[in-house]
């Protein structure tokens, strides 16, 4: 959802309004068509019936279950039929979690991005939990995005468009349908939105009615975050707050707070010169929430029709991606978000061929409407500098409107001797370091970075500032999927991209 009353402010915001994200359509609240629009609670499309999708180039009709008609990769498999929809008709009735306007606007700030105009920040969880939910939780991951944002923007005098991996991000796509230890197999654990993660049958049991709890914990999260990102704790002039105590004792605690002294010289300008800045643009900020698009049941029981536009949206979230399992061109889940009006993203490794990558984006963008689409780039440094310039020069000659983000922590992941999975900080920059080369050797905009992080003080990923080596892994390993950022670490990332930005832009270092 979108949650800011204004969008961009002098230094962390963007440009467009929004903020009714929580406005129940029966107070028949006015406002202009084109920054919101409500969606009803039940689906319009009835008993398996069709209609033409608004992004379809009308040789197949889709609707919210056409997906059955392909194959689907990465689901569980459940033992009760009519438990399952059971649970998805409870859905079915629930409130939309986010709203039309709200990804419109979304779609419109991914769209300036495409034309070099703006910068992604996408971070969060790489799975989110039940038991592991909480208000601090939420709030220091928010901190984290928030500070990220902050670096970034200020040096890259650009606009960076925030999202969350919250809020829905939940399945996870498994290696293999089942888990063997000592000879007992049970189906893997994909997810507290599928199973539990003990190692026990009745955990284990594929659970349809957990799509109903993590709707729920969703719903929790987004009004957590609408209060954290409207109601002060966004604030520009508290920007010294959103510092994490294990933070501020490190190198890049230090750093972030001579930084945040230079922006309050700006915002001390600022008022002298007579600008206000107690106003929206510069206490709240826009957020929105994205996560992979998998566990289709869920998804299409959340697909809701425009009322105003007629176009379908999935309302789980405001940006949904296709993971690099399951976007196979004839599969599931590439049929189900072709049919939606949300912003796409598809993740590409080193197998995705420049006309396998065209094929995709004619599928999820036939009509190449700008900012529609986001190619997440996970490949390893190496790999990217051979793999990327062929998959870049593919879109620019087909003339395709996409926006390049890097993932640079997927494909550096790595075991340790003592079973610990993990990645190196040296190596995630290094990608880093690779997919900005490329886009300057290419001539193409690098659009945003995409990373698994956490506000919390863990020890998942070695290297970096923290200085977390593979001996100390175990004292603060948390993650219930895979290794995360702390947040020494992720700032450290942020300072390292906003310098290659104001290089890229002539800029003196920061």
């Amino acid at each position: 959802m979108k949650f800011a009353t204004n969008g961009a402010a002098f230094l962390i915001a963007t440009c467009l309004g929004g903020g009714w994200a929580f406005v129940p359509s029966s107070l028949k609240l006015t406002r202009s068509r084109s920054n919101l629009s409500m969606v009803s609670s039940v689906p319009k499309i009835a008993n398996g019936s069709t209609s033409p999708s608004p992004s379809d180039n009308g040789s197949r009709e889709w609707s919210p279950s056409s997906w059955k008609n392909a194959v689907a990769k990465q689901m569980p498999v459940y033992d009760d039929e009519e438990e399952l929809e059971n649970a998805v008709k409870r859905l079915e009735r629930v409130a939309p979690l986010v709203f039309a306007g709200e990804v419109r606007s979304l779609h419109e700030k991914l769209a300036r991005v495409s034309q070099g105009q703006g910068f992604v920040l996408m971070g969060g969880d790489c799975a989110e939990s039940f038991k592991e939910f909480h208000v601090n939780h939420i709030r220091d991951t928010f901190r984290v995005i928030m500070q990220m944002a902050l670096v970034m923007t200020f040096g890259s005098s650009m606009p960076v468009v925030k999202i969350g991996r919250m809020a829905g991000q939940f399945a996870k796509p498994r290696s293999e349908p089942n888990e063997v230890i000592d000879g007992v197999s049970l189906p893997s654990y994909r997810g507290d939105n599928v199973n539990g993660e003990d190692f026990t049958p009745e955990a284990r049991r594929n659970d349809p009615n957990r799509m109903v709890d993590a709707y729920y914990q969703s719903a929790q999260t987004l009004n957590i975050l609408r209060a954290f990102s409207t109601g002060g704790f966004a604030d520009i002039s508290r920007l010294h707050a959103w510092n994490l105590d294990f933070v501020e004792g490190t190198d890049e605690g230090s750093r972030y707070r001579l930084f945040a002294g230079k922006v309050d010289e700006s915002l001390r300008f600022m008022k002298a010169i007579g600008i206000d800045t107690s106003k929206p643009e510069f206490t709240s900020v826009d957020f929105y929430t994205a996560h992979e698009c998998l566990l289709l049941p869920y998804e299409q029981a959340l697909t809701r029709q425009d009322s105003l536009t007629g176009k379908w949206y999935d309302c789980s979230a405001h940006m949904l991606w296709v993971g690099e399992r399951t976007r196979d061109l004839d599969g599931a889940h590439l049929e189900f978000t072709r049919g939606i009006g949300n912003p796409l993203g598809v993740k590409i490794s080193d197998k995705c061929t420049p006309e396998e990558l065209i094929r995709i984006i004619d599928t999820m963008n036939p009509q190449n409407i700008p900012g529609k689409l986001s190619i997440i780039v996970r490949m390893g440094a190496e790999k990217l500098r051979k793999n990327l310039p062929g998959l870049i020069r593919a879109v620019q000659r087909e003339g395709k409107a996409v926006v390049w983000i890097s993932d640079p922590v997927h494909g550096n992941t790595r075991k340790t001797e003592s079973g610990y999975k993990t990645r190196d900080f040296d190596n995630i920059r290094a990608e880093l370091r690779a997919f900005f080369d490329v886009h300057d050797e290419m001539g193409s905009h690098p659009g945003g970075v995409h990373i698994e992080m956490t506000g919390e003080d863990v020890t998942e990923c070695t290297g970096g500032v923290s200085d977390v080596t593979d001996d100390t892994l175990k004292h603060r390993y948390n993650t219930a999927c895979d290794p995360r950022l702390n947040g020494s670490q992720a700032l450290e990332l942020a300072f390292l991209i906003a310098e290659r930005m104001r290089l890229r832009t002539g800029l003196p270092p920061l």
